[in-house]
């Protein structure tokens, strides 16, 4: 029997692995300060970027989370009057935020933001730059190399 050699981290992969999941944990964190699950979070997070009004696709395809997921969170925000849903096009909702769901996005998601663009801001522009390139690149290089060894199209 051939039994393949094993693999091995390399050293730039480890750090960008801790990175990336100091990272998720960060933002996990905060939603626990804030007292939300983190796909609530998420999704009001994703109803700052896109906008009251957004769809269920929008979000999913902001937040990369599960339709499944953002359903559920969406049916708990709803219950807990922080938004209401109206029917859009075909089955398509909107969500919008009720006055609760406003006051929560000024007092756990506003402060995030700000937090954010502040240490974005502590990067020259140049360094941005290449940060969301080199980020884009590898994102799109591990996507192709995934998409290999998965049977799902990623």
């Amino acid at each position: 029997m051939n039994t393949p050699s094993k693999p091995y981290i390399s050293k730039a992969q480890a750090e960008y692995n801790h990175l990336y999941k100091e990272l998720e944990d960060l933002y996990h964190d905060v939603s626990l300060n804030a007292k939300l699950a983190d796909s609530v979070f998420d999704i009001f997070y994703g109803i700052f970027e896109l906008g009251d009004g957004c769809l269920q696709r929008d979000i999913c395809q902001t937040s990369f989370l599960s339709k499944q997921t953002i359903n559920s969170a969406i049916r708990k925000m709803e219950q807990n009057g922080w938004i209401r849903l109206i029917p859009g096009k075909g089955r398509s909702m909107q969500i919008f935020l009720t006055d609760s769901g406003q006051n929560i996005m000024q007092e756990k998601i506003y402060p995030i933001v700000d937090a954010e663009n502040a240490a974005i801001a502590t990067l020259t522009p140049e360094e941005c730059r290449q940060m969301l390139l080199l980020h884009r690149k590898y994102a799109a290089a591990l996507k192709n190399e995934f998409s290999k060894i998965c049977r799902k199209d990623l």
